[in-house]
């Protein structure tokens, strides 16, 4: 049956795929031949997530590296999976239920709400899955991993182990003194509730104002403030002034303010330093300090310092020992009722009266009514407009506060050396090399990591709160509650939580203790359940061992763990462990690791940090890190902008293999890649070229019980040229591969598909396929079959698609295209002499066909051609391909002459002077102006882009994508007229 006429992608990569997962090609060690592995780890994408172009530049890198190395043989596994993403999960779940009239608050037990979320994730957490398939991704879906697998309450065929092996590092990293729980600034999202890491945080700039408050000295202390000035700025007079202006973009943080901060080496205030100022509205005195923060020309150079709601005044506040102060509730509503720290050291007149005007009010009611006050009250001293940056929580969209609170953390600094050293020593690389410059300053300057979140979604933190004991002077015991510091039971199960309680309390068992349901923060709960500090009670030992009259009150911590803790075991939880299972040998230390540079941080050094910790050893011998996908013009995709290409609307559009090949031919190492649909299509052309060169192999009998074999060895020096070039090619291909240039493969197979053998060879087979001898024509035949077989081998990794297809309907094959062998020939197959005669045809034919298209030549002309000089070389060259030149180049017969007539355009050959003449064929005036004027307006569109470019306020103050577009708009016009003089040239030798 004849082939079609066009590949129908939309039809064959459906039917296509499902064989390859019918036929076990992608499952761990398929079509292995050697001992080596290869084992790439997919960075997993969200379970709420679907394909955007990141993950289908990301995919396709990873889907090339290994399609490549399970057709070199190797023991080869792509490990796929998801992320629970716990709190992008939780508001996907929690805004459906809100679409029928439900909370998450309405359910009495979290576990019922999880239950919720289990079965959000059954239905629609499969979504991203089914899209990677569409795009060609090769993964072993047979064993998918989840971040949330063997978690409790995890439906059937949800089994799995990696909740063990997130708890059980919990509890490992907490025996060592890796973890901790302590009082912090963190980001905090006031809709969710939750501590947020940087990730999460995205800046958004506003129209604000920027408020100067005074805030009056205490015990008569003045500064001398300027009054006039002369006329290059210098200050001509002053006067006492008995307070101190404070500038500041949020006024509803003033009442946890402890301090002001002031340069040590400020003439104005260095006096100051040490006194206090009272502060409006509750009458605390706070302490003037000196601290380099404060910047003598920003502002007034005094700056209110709020540790507890500024990570910057946080800083200044543990430099100069000022207390922190929260004054915000968890959804960012003052808290001043019951609030001791804030109470303490205040006017209590003026604290009752700040509780009844601001306490409960959301933080920008409170704003105004502070300002208000402020006006009243004569203490505001000026409103200035500030447009600033203003951070907000990517989900929410709410703007986070910096908060004081409670959490868990990984003291970083006892487990960062290890990930350093690694990558110093070279034993994991990071590609391009300018991200390992990243990757070590952030390690080097690294703070403690936040790991706890206040969300229900995820792995709760395994840690159990119970009273703490005294023994008094009679041996009695008393145990009482301290939510400031409870005693604390970590381990990786209840049971064995109980079993510390039973030995730490020396109870008879269990049935002594009662657990208490902690549904909100642990905090709140305590309180609300104990008060600050509950007295328990006081055992009194029974003659049996036990205790009298009360059971021991104990509760679970309810936060769960922050995302990038359990995919920071992403490696080793995937494999199996803590179990020491076959993969965990096999496949650990795995290869490499693709990702975007924007998570260097938050995940591929975490990781690096976990492994190390763990098990000792490097998760992974390379990070390579991709660039941006941007639109055509440079800019980053966005909905608001209109500029999102969705990766699933251009396969459906152009085929997977189009996408696939084009962001490959694109990913220039550390370059962001502009993608636009023109070149999408441009690559669809590609594969029809190839299958078009199949159909005309069909059609003259190449495939005519054809099998996939060895090269011949055949006598025409066209088909032992092509031979040769094949195996140039293939040595090309895996040189780029093997260093992650992803581009050259592409751009090298592109130039040989197309231009060496669906151009040139199919036109020089010609000749000998319809006119040669039996002979000539089987071994063309024989030579077209596996070359073709040799081009859809190198391209299956990038397009894997169109060359399956053509794999199995152009011959009898022993296996399917995913798993043919990959070729190891090279330079034993170029033949030299035909090698050097065929690219001399080919140059000349290039050469004559760029001077007739210079010279204005009409295409259907045929030309003379003279010679004044060939060696013998050239001479055999010419000889043996005369038909295919004059065929191609639209030349007559060779004329050796002894002088060229007047009016002859050389053309520059190796052994030869040749010559094309053109008097009489052309108007070689009429052809002059036409390049003359089109010179000259094009010099003069190039004069207005280089005075652009060369004008430092364009380079400074336009868009960087307007300027690169500038850039490459000149680079463009000084190659065109580049062309246009040397055409010009050409035209000056006619005379």
């Amino acid at each position: 049956m004849p082939m079609e006429k066009t590949f129908n992608a939309a039809e064959a990569e459906a039917r296509l795929y499902d064989a390859w997962e019918k036929a076990g090609c992608f499952t761990a060690g398929a079509n292995a031949s050697r001992p080596e592995t290869f084992c790439i780890m997919i960075p997993p994408p969200n379970v709420t997530g679907s394909l955007h172009m990141g993950h289908a530049f990301n995919n396709t890198l990873q889907d090339i590296l290994v399609r490549w190395h399970r057709m070199r043989g190797f023991d080869t596994l792509w490990q796929p999976g998801q992320d629970h993403a716990g709190i992008a999960t939780q508001m996907v779940v929690e805004r459906e239920l809100a679409k029928q009239g439900i909370s998450r608050r309405d359910f009495k037990r979290r576990e019922d709400f999880v239950a919720k979320v289990w079965e959000w994730k059954q239905q629609s957490g499969g979504t991203i899955i089914n899209q990677l398939k569409r795009l060609g991704a090769s993964c072993d879906w047979s064993r998918n991993a989840f971040t949330m697998s063997g978690a409790p309450g995890a439906p059937a065929g949800e089994e799995g182990n990696f909740h063990d092996a997130v708890i059980k590092v919990f509890v490992d990293l907490y025996t060592k003194g890796f973890i901790y729980r302590g009082k912090r600034l963190v980001n905090w999202d006031p809709h969710f509730e939750t501590a947020i890491s940087d990730l999460e945080v995205e800046q958004v700039e506003v129209d604000g104002a920027m408020w100067r408050l005074r805030y009056p000295l205490e015990d008569g202390a003045t500064w001398d403030r300027p009054t006039e000035w002369d006329e290059d700025g210098n200050v001509t007079a002053t006067e006492p002034c008995p307070y101190l202006v404070v500038a500041t973009t949020r006024p509803e943080t003033m009442l946890g303010d402890t301090g002001v901060a002031v340069h040590p080496e400020d003439p104005r205030y260095r006096h100051l330093i040490g006194k206090t100022v009272r502060l409006p509205l509750c009458g605390r005195s706070i302490p003037i300090v000196a601290d380099e923060y404060a910047d003598p020309a920003k502002g007034t150079g005094a700056v209110k310092i709020t540790p507890a709601h500024d990570f910057n005044d946080w800083e200044v506040g543990q430099r100069a020992g000022l207390r922190a102060i929260n004054v915000m509730t968890t959804r960012a509503a003052m808290w001043l009722r019951d609030n001791r720290d804030f109470a303490e050291g205040c006017d209590p007149d003026l604290v009752a009266k700040a509780i009844e005007r601001l306490d409960g009010a959301d933080r920008y009611a409170a704003r105004e009514a502070i300002i208000n006050e402020a006006t009243d009250d004569g203490w505001l001293d000026g409103i200035d407009p500030d447009r600033h940056m203003v951070p907000h929580g990517d989900r929410s969209k709410v703007a986070i506060e910096p908060y004081l609170t409670d959490q868990w953390f990984v003291d970083t600094a006892k487990i960062v050396e290890p990930a350093l050293a690694a990558v110093r020593e070279g034993r994991t690389k990071i590609l391009p090399e300018q991200h390992e410059k990243v990757y070590f300053h952030w390690l080097e300057n690294i703070e403690p990591w936040c790991i706890s979140r206040q969300l229900w979604w995820g792995h709760q933190i395994p840690v159990w709160y119970g009273p703490r004991k005294t023994v008094l002077e009679d041996g009695r015991t008393r145990l009482s509650f301290s939510i400031s510091n409870p005693k604390t039971f970590c381990a990786a199960s209840k049971d064995e939580a109980i079993s510390q309680m039973v030995e730490y309390y020396q109870i008879a068992g269990p049935e002594e203790l009662e657990e208490f349901s902690a549904p909100a923060g642990a905090r709140d709960f305590a309180e609300a359940s104990f008060g600050t500090t509950f007295l328990v009670g006081e055992i009194e030992r029974r003659s049996d061992g036990g205790t009298k009259e009360f059971r021991i009150p104990y509760y679970r911590d309810p936060d769960v763990l922050d995302t990038w803790f359990s995919s920071g075991l992403w490696p080793i939880g995937t494999l199996g462990w803590p179990e020491d299972t076959p993969e965990l040998q096999r496949y650990f230390p795995t290869d490499v690791l693709i990702t975007g540079f924007d998570i260097i941080f938050f995940w591929v050094a975490r990781m690096m940090m976990m492994q190390l910790a763990v098990v000792n050893d490097i998760p992974f011998h390379t990070v390579y890190v991709h660039a941006l996908v941007r639109d055509e013009k440079g800019k980053k995709m966005s909905k608001s902008l209109g500029n999102v290409l969705d990766p699933l609307e251009l396969i459906d559009e152009f085929g997977a293999d189009a996408v696939r090949f084009t962001l490959t031919a694109m990913a220039a190492m550390g370059r962001d890649l502009k993608l636009s649909t023109a070149r999408i299509a441009g690559y669809r052309n590609f594969g029809t070229k190839l299958w078009n060169a199949a159909r005309f192999a069909e059609m003259n009998g190449v495939f005519e019980n054809h099998k996939s074999g060895t090269p011949p060895a055949p006598a025409e020096t066209v088909n032992r040229w092509i031979i040769g070039e094949t195996a140039r090619v293939r040595q090309t291909v895996d040189d780029a591969l093997a260093n992650y240039r992803f581009n050259d493969a592409a751009n090298a197979l592109y130039a040989f598909v197309w231009g060496k053998v669906c151009d040139w060879y199919v036109e020089f087979s010609k000749p000998l396929l319809l006119d040669g001898t039996q002979a000539q024509q089987a071994e063309t035949r024989a030579t077209m079959a596996w070359v073709l077989d040799q081009c859809l081998i190198l391209l299956h990794p990038i397009m894997p698609f169109v060359t399956e297809e053509l794999w199995t309907i152009t011959g009898a094959r022993e296996k399917m295209l995913v798993h043919a062998d990959w070729p190891t020939y090279g330079a034993e197959l170029i033949d030299a002499e035909a090698d050097r005669e065929m690219n001399w045809v080919i140059d000349l034919i290039e050469e004559i066909r760029s001077a007739r298209a210079q010279m204005g030549v009409p295409a259907g002309a045929q030309t003379p051609m003279l010679a004044t000089q060939i060696d013998p070389a050239a001479r055999t060259a010419w000889d043996r391909n005369e038909a295919l030149i004059r065929k191609l180049a639209r030349v007559e017969k060779l004329s050796e002459v002894n002088d060229l007539p007047k009016g002859c355009v050389t053309i520059a050959i190796e052994g030869a002077h040749l010559a094309l003449p053109l008097a009489g064929i052309i108007d070689v005036a009429a052809e002059k102006t036409r390049l003359e004027k089109s010179l000259a307006k094009l010099d003069k569109e190039l004069a207005g882009l280089m005075g652009r470019l060369k004008n430092p306020k364009f380079i400074d103050s336009a868009p960087e994508d307007v300027v690169e577009e500038t850039r490459d708009l000149a680079e463009a016009k000084q190659d065109e007229a580049a062309k246009l003089r040397a055409a010009l040239g050409r035209l000056a030798e006619l005379g």
